[in-house]
C-alpha cells in the first residue's frame, strides 16, 4: 500500500472535501483527486460517492478512515516516542473509550485520579456507542471502556466487567419552576413539564418504570441523549431534570437549580470494561480505588419519617429536600 495515497485519504475525510483538503496539504484539487483514484484502484472500492457538490464516505469509505485514524495516531505516538529524550521520563498512553450515554461530569470524576499516578499519562479519550467501543477493546485500541450499563454475556468480546459504583437520583428545577409544584414529592411531579434521558440511557427504563409505579405522569417535553444539553434545557426552566445523587452540589452550582427530591429505587450503576480479570494497569487502579472509595462511597443519610413524608439531608451546602415514602 502507498502509505502517502492512504494520508491523502485521510485527510480528505477529515477536511469534508478535496478542496479544504489541498489547502492544509498544499497541493491542488486534481493531484488529490488522482492520488485517491489511485488508493480506490488497489484496494478496488470506492471510498467516496458525490452527493450533490458534497463528498461522503462510502461504507468501504468508513471502513479505510478506521483503520487510516489508527495507523497515522500509531504514526505520531511512534515519533513522539523516538524523539523523547533518551533517559527521559516514559509517557504512559492511556486510551479510554466512554459510552455516550454517560454523564461527562460523572466521566471526569471517574478519570481524573488516572492523571494522579506516579508516571507521565497521556490521556486519549473517544466517545461512541457502546457495542462500537467493545469493538474497539477487543481489538487493543483502546486500555478501557467507561459505561453505564455492564457488558452482556452474548457479546462476543473476552473483556471482564470491573463495577466502579453505583449512586441514586436526583431530581432538580429552577427555583420559578419548583415555585410552581403542587403537593409533596414525587407527587408534585404530576402534570409538570419534565426532561428525561434519551432511550439508550440505562436510567431511561428505570425512570419511566418508577413514574408507572408511583401513578404519575409528568408532561415529557424533551428526550436528550447528550445529558449536558438535557441540564441546559433545565437550566433555563423548560423542565425538571435528573441526576446522579453523588454530584447534587456539583449540579446545584453550575446549573443555578434546586433539588427537590430523590429516590433510592432509581440507581445509575457505572462500569470499567477491561480485556484484564485483574486489573494491573496503573491508571484503570487509580481509576477503580478512586471510584470505590472515594466517588460512590457517598451515601443518603438516614431519612427521618414526618407525615407521610420523609426528608434527608443534602450535601453540605443544599437545602433539606422532601424524599419520597418508603424509598
Amino acid at each position: 500500500m502507498n502509505f502517502k495515497h492512504l494520508h491523502y485519504f485521510w485527510v480528505t475525510a477529515k477536511a469534508g472535501g478535496v478542496m479544504r483538503a489541498g489547502e492544509q496539504l498544499h497541493t491542488t484539487p486534481q493531484t488529490l483527486s488522482g492520488q485517491i483514484k489511485l488508493l480506490e484502484d488497489w484496494l478496488g472500492r470506492k471510498l467516496f460517492r458525490k452527493n450533490g457538490r458534497q463528498l461522503e464516505l462510502t461504507e468501504d469509505g468508513r471502513l479505510a478512515l478506521g483503520y487510516a485514524d489508527q495507523i497515522f495516531t500509531l504514526g505520531a505516538e511512534l515519533e513522539a516516542a523516538v524523539r523523547q529524550a533518551r533517559g527521559g521520563p516514559r509517557v504512559l498512553n492511556f486510551r479510554v473509550g466512554v459510552a455516550d450515554s454517560v454523564a461527562k461530569s460523572v466521566v471526569y470524576r471517574l478519570l481524573e485520579p488516572a492523571l494522579s499516578v506516579d508516571e507521565p499519562v497521556r490521556l486519549i479519550c473517544s466517545e461512541g456507542k457502546f457495542t462500537d467501543l467493545l469493538a474497539q477493546l477487543a481489538l487493543h485500541r483502546l486500555d478501557l471502556v467507561i459505561a453505564d450499563e455492564p457488558m452482556s454475556r452474548r457479546v462476543s468480546v473476552k473483556a471482564f466487567n470491573h463495577p466502579l459504583g453505583s449512586t441514586t437520583m436526583s431530581f432538580f428545577c429552577t427555583p420559578g419552576l419548583k415555585s410552581r409544584l403542587q403537593g409533596g414529592f414525587p407527587q408534585c411531579l404530576n402534570d409538570m413539564p419534565m426532561l428525561i434521558p434519551g432511550a439508550a440511557a440505562s436510567v431511561r427504563h428505570s425512570l419511566e418504570s418508577w413514574l408507572a409505579r408511583q401513578h404519575i405522569q409528568p408532561r415529557v417535553i424533551g428526550e436528550f441523549d447528550d445529558v449536558a444539553l438535557m441540564k441546559a434545557f433545565g437550566r433555563e426552566g423548560k423542565g425538571i431534570f435528573i441526576a446522579p445523587t453523588v454530584l447534587e452540589a456539583e449540579t446545584v452550582a453550575q446549573f443555578g437549580v434546586e433539588v427537590i427530591g430523590r429516590t433510592r429505587e432509581l440507581v445509575e450503576e457505572f462500569f470499567a470494561v477491561s480485556v484484564e480479570r485483574r486489573i494491573t494497569h496503573p491508571c484503570v487502579v487509580a481509576i477503580t480505588e478512586a471510584a470505590r472509595k472515594q466517588l460512590f462511597s457517598v451515601r443518603m443519610a438516614r431519612p427521618v419519617t414526618e407525615a407521610g413524608l420523609k426528608t434527608a439531608r443534602a450535601p453540605a451546602g443544599s437545602a433539606i429536600v422532601p424524599v419520597e415514602a418508603g424509598s
